[in-house]
């Protein structure tokens, strides 16, 4: 008797719906969740960064998807997502006076809140809100774009999350990208 091995496709889960705070959230492709190499999309189009001081360029904008980085700490968060928010904002208030490792001051920073943390009041100086009516991910990409066409001079914005799509989107259109540790949580 001769045994044939059997090869089958790993079974995929369907994607989870998505959140009722982010209604146009969509399931990660699964080529970018299992770390193979997507299909790259290459864009000439999209704007070039410019590193900070360089004549007539703006303050680097860093901008912070709040649900994102408030959700990479385990410390109960989803009891109150609007407390939690706040503790954020407060966190990030030192950043424009400080800078980020490899981003000197002054910096410019954009918060993001989305959901429950949108009423979130604009506490104390040099964090801006940015109040999603929908997807916290779509209101960073339109920041990005606004902040990308709004001067002379395209600006050096760096978005903090660790969200693969949204990490996809901004870089596309010309934004840097790091990860939830790079701002105080």
């Amino acid at each position: 008797m001769t045994l044939e091995p059997v090869f089958r496709e790993p079974a995929v889960p369907e994607p989870a719906p998505a959140s009722p705070e982010s209604p146009s959230q969509q399931a990660t492709p699964r080529a970018s969740a299992s770390g193979e190499p997507a299909s790259p999309v290459v864009s000439s189009a999209a704007p070039t960064p410019v590193p900070a001081g360089s004549a007539g360029s703006a303050a680097p904008l860093i901008i912070v998807d709040g649900a994102n980085v408030v959700g990479s700490v385990p410390d109960g968060w989803w009891r109150d997502r609007a407390g939690a928010a706040i503790r954020l904002r407060d966190k990030l208030a030192a950043l424009p006076a400080a800078g980020l490792p490899g981003i000197p001051p002054p910096i410019e920073v954009v918060l993001v809140v989305e959901g429950k943390a949108r009423d979130i009041p604009q506490g104390p100086p040099g964090v801006r809100i940015a109040r999603a009516t929908g997807s916290g991910d779509d209101e960073i990409i339109d920041v990005v774009r606004h902040e990308h066409t709004s001067g002379p001079v395209p600006r050096r914005i760096v978005v903090i999350t660790a969200d693969r799509g949204l990490r996809d989107r901004a870089t596309a259109l010309g934004a840097e990208v790091r990860g939830p540790t790079a701002v105080p949580r």
